[in-house]
């Protein structure tokens, strides 16, 4: 009889064999879906060039968790899924540096920069008559300094500046951010590479979050700045996760592993590894913003992008003087400009003084702020009842933006700075964004003046204002308060909403006044007669108002649920919610623990949506809509699968007949990809009137350029060949 195999004898062996394989094939699969994601997060939040849709990136993204799920013992410290999690902490840990942080010296005029130089050339004994010398000039970003610290090309570390000696262990917050890579992208990355970088808020960000801050009832950020620092020291990192920050490095700390002959040649380094930078080329710009916003005026001095090698004093005033010009239109905040000497050999010759490094300088911008009269303090009144004091001021320029009303936030704001009708103040924009007064002129108090005090009734409706528990501004809380309803209204039919584009403000507060629109559903019951009966409306306006409600009863989940107003729920949110329920059934009757569940909604975020719908009104209100013929496609259908779009990447230039936003609609409800930035990867380029640099570049790298005909064409057919 023939000998039985190993095989055959041993009935487990083929199961190991299996189960070998099957693990092997999980662990392959895993390490796919990881590079993919990590490369998909290093194009979309450090070269502002995305190649795949949100879908698709969300399908890996649940991909990985699930699989990682079903084999957690090959979970790594540095999968993307590990960004965000784990329990709050009690308190920060202590820290040591392994090389002090140290502090530049400041300056504050051209002639000092001149004077830096002489310095500069005194202790190197050179000479005014040899060649200039070499500085590395760039923005001196105004955020919260950090060291990340990377052992075998893995991010182990993330101290904040603290003393500069010490500081404090914050890695659980950092690692939720998706601009800082959770691994360098390296062959054979340095032992230990520590870098030194920014972590700030872009000025739209922090507007955003200080209209939340302010809806919620939270003392609202003073700038950007604060709102960085205040968001990376967050016990819990779900919510700093929830806010938008970024980091850009620019300074080593200690490195073993890698060396560089000068910091041109580190930045270079900065960019080979992922890490984002302002540099010197084209492949370390961190934002498209910066070559839209600023194009005229950077292409006329050769910047590009903000990151400069002077040579001399005279280039790096010229430098200063126009960083200092675009300032203004730059996507995040900055106080003046940061001089290195270039070569690590000079810096080393010229060593340190006291806490600064000689070889260094930071040139800071004069603030532009402006002298002003508080003629009146009005009060307004929000979607959610939240009553916000507003000073309306005579009008004065403001780096280069003329400025009449600045919010005072909240009755605490306006007795911390003691602002009343008739004072004198100076007034600054916070971000260079937001209007702001920084202090009271005293000295210019008229004799008679009072404290301004919120009065305890609604300005509106004349209700009574409570301020609730853990809130700093005073609410209206009667739900029927014009303002109140008016205000719900248009945010209910804006663009990004229900998208009821002829129904604007004045013809919201016309029907609210008329009694014609009590709620939403209302605005379905409209009909001709009731239209005409307001004042100015004629046959042509009606018919166009009708045929644009009658189209908004086909929109999305995403939509509908962002339409509703709850509170904390923004339109992000909004589309995570609609891609986890099917149904806007399924979100009434989810708890709070099924909302915490999913990814980017919180406790305060969950608590909102189940408080919403315990309320009758507003399931009331979605029953009627309904039965209105308001109808959604889910988030899975609201994407064309079979689209000839799917998969292309288009970058959005110029002016067109629709808004950019219903355009770039059009693209993503396709299966398109909308991009900020041209690059050989694009697949077209869809160019209005008055295309600007985007045009420019898609010629210089043979990218297909359509117009709008063509776009249309496309929508329907499909593209030229």
């Amino acid at each position: 009889m023939a000998k039985k195999s190993d095989q055959d004898s041993n009935p487990v062996a083929p199961a190991k064999k299996t189960l070998k394989k099957s693990m092997g094939s999980a662990e392959s699969r895993l390490e796919s879906l990881r590079s993919d994601i990590r490369r998909y997060d290093y194009e979309y939040h450090t070269l502002d060039q995305p190649t795949v849709s949100d879908q698709d990136y969300d399908n890996k993204f649940a991909e990985l968790r699930e699989l990682e799920a079903q084999h957690p013992e090959l979970v790594t410290p540095d999968s993307p899924t590990q960004r965000v999690g784990g329990a709050p902490l009690d308190a920060f840990e202590k820290q040591q540096h392994r090389s002090p942080m140290l502090s530049l010296s400041n300056t504050y005029s051209p002639e000092e920069i001149q004077a830096f130089d002489e310095r500069i050339r005194k202790a190197l004994q050179a000479h005014n008559d040899e060649a200039a010398l070499e500085y590395l000039c760039e923005p001196k970003f105004d955020g919260l300094a950090i060291e990340l610290i990377y052992e075998n090309g893995q991010l182990a570390g993330a101290i904040t500046r603290g003393d500069g000696t010490v500081g404090e262990n914050v890695l659980h917050n950092v690692k939720t951010m998706r601009s800082v890579p959770m691994r360098l992208h390296a062959e054979k990355a340095p032992a230990l590479f520590e870098v030194r970088g920014e972590i700030l808020m872009l000025k739209r960000d922090f507007q955003a979050l200080n209209e939340s801050q302010q809806e919620s009832g939270v003392q609202p950020f003073a700038n950007p700045r604060n709102a960085a620092a205040g968001s990376i020291r967050q016990l819990d990192p779900k919510i700093t996760a929830a806010r938008k920050l970024r980091f850009f490095s620019y300074a080593s700390g200690v490195i073993e592993g890698a060396t560089s002959r000068s910091q041109e040649e580190f930045n270079e380094r900065l960019a080979e590894l992922a890490l984002p930078t302002v540099g010197l080329s084209d492949r370390n710009l961190a934002f498209a913003d910066f070559a839209k916003v600023t194009q005229e005026r950077l292409a006329k001095s050769k910047l590009t992008p903000l990151a400069r090698i002077c040579h001399g004093p005279g280039e790096a005033i010229e430098y200063y003087h126009l960083i200092s010009s675009v300032r203004h239109l730059l996507p995040f905040d900055i106080d003046g400009v940061v001089i290195k000497v270039n070569s690590y050999a000079l810096q080393n010759e010229l060593g340190f003084v006291a806490r600064s490094p000689r070889w260094a300088v930071a040139a800071k911008f004069k603030p532009e702020q402006a002298q002003t009269v508080v003629e009146d303090i009005v009060l307004q009144v929000g979607r959610t009842g939240a009553i916000t004091p507003v000073a309306v001021m005579t009008a004065v320029r403001v780096g280069g933006v003329t400025v009449t009303n600045a919010t005072l936030h909240n009755q605490d704001e306006i007795d911390r700075k003691d602002i009343r009708i008739g004072d004198t103040v100076i007034i600054q924009r916070a971000g260079d964004v937001i209007p702001e007064i920084t202090e009271v002129v005293l000295a210019r108090r008229p004799a008679k003046s009072e404290p301004f005090k919120i009065s305890g009734k609604c300005p509106v409706c004349g209700s009574k204002v409570e301020r609730l528990e853990g809130e700093v501004v005073y609410r209206c809380m009667n739900p029927a308060c014009p303002a109140v309803l008016k205000e719900s209204l248009k945010h209910f039919v804006a663009r990004r909403a229900m998208n009821i584009e002829k129904l604007g403000d004045r013809l919201i507060e016309a029907f609210v006044d008329a009694g014609l629109v009590k709620k939403f559903s209302d605005i379905y019951r409209l009909d001709r007669e009731k239209i005409l009966s307001l004042e100015r409306q004629g046959e042509k306006s009606a018919s166009n108002l009708l045929e644009n409600i009658e189209s908004s009863r086909d929109t999305t989940l995403a939509r509908l649920i962002f339409a509703l107003g709850i509170r904390f729920v923004g339109e992000t949110t909004a589309k995570d919610l609609a891609k986890h329920f099917t149904k806007i059934e399924d979100l009434e009757a989810a708890n709070q623990e099924q909302l915490e569940a999913i990814e980017g909604v919180g406790p305060r975020i969950a608590e909102s949506i189940v408080a919403s719908f315990s309320r009758n009104f507003l399931k009331k209100e979605i029953a009627a809509l309904q039965e209105l013929g308001v109808h959604y496609a889910s988030h899975a259908r609201s994407v064309k699968k079979s689209s000839i779009l799917q998969e292309k990447k288009f970058v959005i230039t110029g002016t067109l007949p629709q808004g950019r936003d219903e355009v770039k609609d059009l693209i993503e409800n396709s299966g398109g990809v909308v991009v900020g930035s041209v690059s050989k990867k694009t697949d077209f380029v869809l160019a209005g009137h008055e295309a600007g640099s985007k045009l420019q570049k898609a010629e210089e790298l043979g990218v297909a350029v359509i117009g709008w005909d063509e776009f249309q064409e496309m929508l329907k057919k499909g593209p030229p060949q």
